[in-house]
């Protein structure tokens, strides 16, 4: 039966602004595809991401070069070899997962060889303000076993001060989004570690990361920026300890589940992550979020309203997706 596909640019206001060290965000602004052979719907969302020379509009334009391909029956490795990694591909790879899947009248996690899918803790995130306000947010959030924290290079330790008085329960992982220096976190370093901050993630930015090689810090410093497929692994292995894994900069959840296998061959730890979006972002990437020593995706949970069917991220734990949603 032929297929019928859909793109389409969905908005979701954010419940307040979410500030990094490179702006600040008001909207989860994603992109959707749907695959449709009049009875089964597959279906996904990518986010584009400006730091990756992504806009809504050209992302939009890349999927549909593929449309044709897709409607005459193109496969997840048809997709894979003809377009390059990042959120126009996750958009059109995920959304064959989810037909695939319905069409065998399975789950994607069988398909994908995962298994039967368990809770895990995800991060809640604390965004860019000052001492005071980032305090307070924590206080806000005391009862979350694991808070992210963004950061730049200003008044970082006043900062988390804050935060670990309001939250002294949480596990703290921090984020200065390439923000900082070698230097700044050698200086610094002693102190993250004091105050229990378990992981570091990409102080430096990506491609001057050179300098970690020789950095003795006592924290783990985990690659976000710097890795977005299987082949930038090998030239991280003497610069960082863990992966964060983000499905939008893999290209979909095919290329991820490659890369979290690998990357745990090479030895590294595995973070899962995610732009800010809707459920229907992270559903797939729950798979991938299986036994990863941080995970980090709670997009939704910044959202003034996620779309129906949402996950359930009660207790600080995400939860599989329901059916209805996605998988």
């Amino acid at each position: 039966m032929a297929r019928n596909v859909t793109v389409r640019a969905e908005s979701f206001p954010l419940a307040r602004p979410f500030a990094i060290s490179r702006g600040v965000k008001t909207s989860a602004d994603v992109v959707v595809v749907e695959i449709s052979d009049g009875d089964i719907t597959g279906h996904a969302e990518c986010v584009p991401y400006p730091r990756y020379d992504e806009t809504v509009d050209g992302v939009i334009a890349e999927i549909s070069q593929v449309v044709t391909d897709l409607e005459a029956g193109a496969t997840r490795a048809n997709i894979n070899a003809r377009m390059s990694a990042g959120a126009a591909r996750n958009a059109v790879d995920c959304a064959l997962w989810d037909f695939e899947a319905k069409a065998n009248g399975t789950t994607v996690s069988e398909l994908a060889g995962v298994g039967e899918l368990h809770p895990e803790i995800t991060a809640e995130t604390i965004g860019i303000g000052t001492a005071d306000e980032m305090g307070a947010r924590a206080a806000d959030l005391k009862a979350a076993p694991l808070l992210k924290i963004k950061l730049d290079a200003i008044d970082v330790r006043q900062r988390l001060d804050a935060i670990r008085e309001s939250a002294p329960g949480s596990r703290l992982v921090i984020d200065p989004n390439e923000g900082w220096t070698v230097d700044f976190i050698a200086k610094n370093a002693a102190y993250l570690s004091d105050i229990g901050v378990e992981m570091l993630e990409q102080p430096v930015p990506a491609g001057q990361d050179a300098g970690l090689k020789d950095l003795d810090c006592p924290v783990p410093i985990c690659a976000d920026e710097s890795l977005h497929t299987s082949a930038d692994l090998p030239a991280l292995k003497d610069l960082y300890d863990m992966v964060n894994i983000k499905l939008d900069k893999t290209g979909g959840l095919t290329e991820a589940l490659n890369l979290k296998r690998q990357a745990i061959d090479m030895g590294f730890e595995i973070m899962v992550g995610c732009m800010v979006g809707s459920s229907l972002a992270m559903a797939p990437a729950v798979l991938v979020a299986q036994g990863a020593k941080i995970v980090d995706l709670d997009g939704p949970l910044l959202l003034k309203q996620d779309r129906d069917h949402g996950i359930d991220f009660t207790d600080g734990l995400i939860r599989p997706a329901s059916p209805q949603l996605w998988g």
